[in-house]
């Protein structure tokens, strides 16, 4: 097959956390051809969807974990399946790369599904499932958020597009800044926030589950940095090997299902003891992880989701 990873700069990945590189790396060991670029090449070109990059080879080597052939512009309509693998912000950049990739249906494959990403962002699409997640709140205004803590007591604020952790609070009741919050987060986004009520359950991990085309594959515990609300391994969590519970394989059933109808091949989402806080879909990680843990080939398994899709 061939193959093109929307992406943010290869150069500074991380070849050992990396989910991107470790996609790349296992479908060049299945003999697939690969192509790299960075989302501000991709264009439309007189109906053609095209991206300007370059042929990829990567290795496990730390310093020298890839190599570039020669620059060219390529019609992605040529391409078997492309990724759509940049990191948020979930900002019109973002989505207009959504709808971008979306032309290339039928012929082209592109993982995860841009229609769905685009309608289904991280903290949204648990809103089709409240009996799973926390008592939770989104708004822009700040009556709104107020009257959410006075009925919850600690909770925690983010930024709704966020992600890594990025503007992540945890406000005890007795904190006094959520107006102060409030007003430099609206000062600089016209988005809403969201509000959730703090579980304690989160000093003893944030688990990552990962589902591939809506099955469960394993999971791994992110546990906070000392002194650190935030288990985000972006800002010092830390990676611990961890068994899925009844409870976890409860939330999959339920959401399993509807992630595989809309062609989101590669989900992690995220548990809090028994409560589901997000369903990442724009550009999970944590496969390397699991495979270091668990021996659990999550990559190979999303490789052969894609080849059972595109028959």
């Amino acid at each position: 097959m061939k193959i093109a990873f929307q992406m943010d700069p290869i150069g500074p990945v991380d070849i050992d956390a990396d989910s991107t590189f470790r996609l790349a790396l296992e479908a060049q060991e299945r003999g697939c051809e690969l192509f790299y670029y960075t989302p501000e090449r991709l264009a439309y070109d007189e109906g053609r969807i095209t991206a300007r990059g370059w042929p990829l080879r990567v290795q496990r080597v730390a310093g020298d974990h890839f190599s570039l052939g020669e620059e060219q512009t390529v019609d992605l309509g040529a391409f078997d399946v492309v990724w759509l693998r940049q990191d948020p912000p979930f900002d019109m950049f973002y989505i207009t790369t959504t709808h971008l990739l979306q032309r290339l249906a039928p012929g082209t494959l592109v993982v995860n599904d841009p229609f769905w990403v685009r309608n289904y962002p991280e903290k949204l699409l648990i809103l089709d499932f409240p009996d799973l997640m926390p008592p939770t709140a989104i708004a822009r205004d700040i009556g709104t958020i107020r009257a959410f803590r006075a009925r919850h007591g600690d909770v925690i604020l983010k930024p709704l597009y966020g992600n890594g952790g990025a503007g992540v609070f945890h406000l005890p009741q007795s904190d006094r800044n959520l107006a102060s919050l409030h007003e430099m987060f609206t000062g600089f986004s016209r988005e809403p926030l969201i509000v959730q009520k703090y579980l304690a359950d989160v000093s003893r991990g944030d688990k990552r589950v990962i589902l591939v085309d809506g099955e469960p594959v394993g999971a791994i515990n992110r546990v906070p940095a000392e002194g650190e609300t935030r288990s985000n391994m972006h800002v010092g969590g830390r990676a611990e090997k961890v068994e899925m519970t009844a409870r976890d394989r409860e939330i999959c059933d339920r959401i399993g299902p509807l992630l595989r109808e809309k062609g989101q091949v590669f989900v992690g989402i995220d548990v809090i003891g028994d409560y589901l806080t997000e369903i990442n879909v724009t550009s999970p990680t944590g496969l390397q992880e699991l495979e270091r843990f668990d021996g659990t080939n999550g990559a190979g398994l999303i490789w052969d989701a894609i080849e059972a899709r595109r028959g």
